[in-house]
């Protein structure tokens, strides 16, 4: 049989071509790991730096940036670049309309206290990040707010600000706004041709989410620690109470239930959105200065920020699809597809799943933990190998959130999360005395459902239990079709 030719040639061997990710990686691991840039714009200039570095081992430059426009122009990047804008907006119209507040009166009238704080952190915390779409700015955000009260309380620091995290990512990972669910999906493909829906893949996940989910908020009532509210821990919980806050729960509930039956994100977003404004405007939650405001030749508002707030993203997004293009241009992606799937496990569904679920997990590992990026980046090999093996494309999105979300992110080294988690809890420590500093090899013992939602998919892989494949129409089904045999 002919070999086939490929468009772009590297010095040496194709492998060259992985010379740009490599550098990427590098990049990310010394702007995470030792200068203390925290940003997705960092991410895109590593990129961009990496590919003009790889472009020098090509035999023919003008082939190489050929190939990276290629990726850039696929359907793929730009999908999730318009995706992550439109959401950006409605994460940061959420933000505006004091959504966290409201979960905070609800703690203050619940008379939250002892060890049931830390479940209260957990639970408020997944409710925001899947409103929201970001994790991290949820974490920063109540990280103030709920330490000093768990404090005083006597809670387990710990397990206090693994509650905080562990919310935020179950909402990263199960929000239909949020990168990480947006690029696990569209990174999937049937094998008839076309995309798999976001309202889907989060129905599909759901119930493993919520299992894990349960496991977690037993070990945080176990484990957080006892005490009674204090005069001190009471009057923080109204400083930061607002009742009108949990009006924007109405544009989330919008959001979801549009998105789950129209399957369109732009089409809920959208609405999600008007009727944010909608809500605020009339609850006088926000005033039209919230939405966009033009003064001394500068903008604010939640429009700007939303698009600010994803730019660096998007441009991550384009770097790493300009790779991807070279990957495939080169024959290199095809390599390490062919290697994979005539693997005797990648040709059996626990062989696919692990293969999923392992590569996916060290992608994320090398990226710092920047788990939307690391979805992006191994989407693709997971594509493929998850068709050979007949998972339906939900199955291969779901173990894709799954493992850049979780395990990669209670790295203590050069995770962003624990990173960015430890800045915002020293400011805290710093601001009051009676809270001891928290040591950052201790921390992610507390973070339960990073641990108990891989633990779970751990045990569908070897049980088979939930495992869904692809049918003859891209429908679920419970056994492998012939087709995908």
């Amino acid at each position: 049989m002919e070999e086939k030719k490929y468009p772009l040639v590297f010095r040496g061997s194709k492998g060259m071509s992985l010379i740009p990710l490599v550098v990427m990686i590098a990049f990310a691991v010394y702007f995470f790991g030792f200068a203390g840039v925290y940003d997705t714009l960092a991410l895109a200039l590593g990129g961009l730096v990496a590919l003009i570095i790889g472009s020098f081992f090509a035999k023919n430059i003008i082939s190489f940036w050929d190939a990276a426009i290629g990726g850039m122009a696929d359907e793929l990047g730009n999908v999730l670049a318009l995706i992550l804008l439109v959401v950006g907006i409605f994460g940061k119209m959420m933000t505006r309309g004091h959504i966290a507040e409201g979960f905070v009166w609800i703690g203050d009238s619940l008379n939250v206290s002892g060890s049931t704080i830390c479940v209260f952190a957990f639970i408020v915390t997944a409710i925001i990040a899947t409103s929201t779409g970001t994790s991290i700015g949820t974490i920063l955000t109540m990280v103030p707010i709920l330490m000093p009260v768990a404090a005083i309380m006597g809670a387990n620091m710990n397990v206090l600000i693994g509650a905080i995290m562990s919310g935020a990512l179950f909402g990263d990972s199960i929000g239909p706004v949020s990168d990480v669910t947006i690029a696990s999906s569209q990174t999937q493909e049937f094998r008839g041709g076309g995309r798999p829906d976001i309202g889907g893949v989060v129905k599909a996940r759901i119930k493993y989410s919520l299992i894990a989910a349960a496991l977690s908020i037993v070990l945080f009532f176990v484990f957080g620690g006892g005490g009674e509210m204090t005069a001190e821990s009471k009057a923080l919980l109204t400083q930061y109470s607002d009742p009108k806050g949990l009006l924007m729960l109405i544009p989330m509930i919008v959001l979801l239930l549009v998105a789950f039956k129209t399957k369109s994100i732009f089409l809920a977003a959208t609405i999600g959105i008007v009727t944010g404004t909608i809500v605020g405007l009339v609850s006088g939650i926000m005033h039209p200065s919230d939405i966009l405001l033009v003064e001394d030749g500068a903008m604010s508002g939640f429009i700007i920020d939303g698009i600010n707030n994803m730019i660096g993203t998007v441009l991550a997004v384009y770097m790493i699809v300009a790779m991807i293009g070279i990957l495939k241009s080169c024959g290199m992606m095809d390599s390490i597809v062919t290697k994979l799937t005539n693997s005797k496990a990648g040709k059996s569904p626990l062989g696919a799943d692990l293969m999923i679920a392992l590569g996916t997990a060290l992608t994320s590992l090398m990226l710092g933990s920047m788990n939307g990026p690391s979805c992006l980046m191994y989407g693709p090999i997971a594509n493929e190998v998850g068709k050979g093996a007949g998972l339906h494309p939900y199955r291969r999105a779901n173990l894709l959130a799954c493992f850049s979300s979780t395990l990669p992110t209670m790295n203590p080294f050069s995770s962003v999360f624990v990173i960015l988690t430890l800045g915002g809890v020293s400011g805290v420590v710093e601001q009051y005395s009676f809270i001891d500093p928290v040591s950052p090899m201790s921390l992610p013992g507390g973070m339960f459902y990073c641990m108990m939602f891989p633990l779970v998919f751990f045990v569908t892989m070897f049980t088979g239990w939930g495992r869904e494949f692809e049918g003859e129409n891209g429908e679920i089904v419970k056994r492998r079709t012939k087709i995908a045999a």
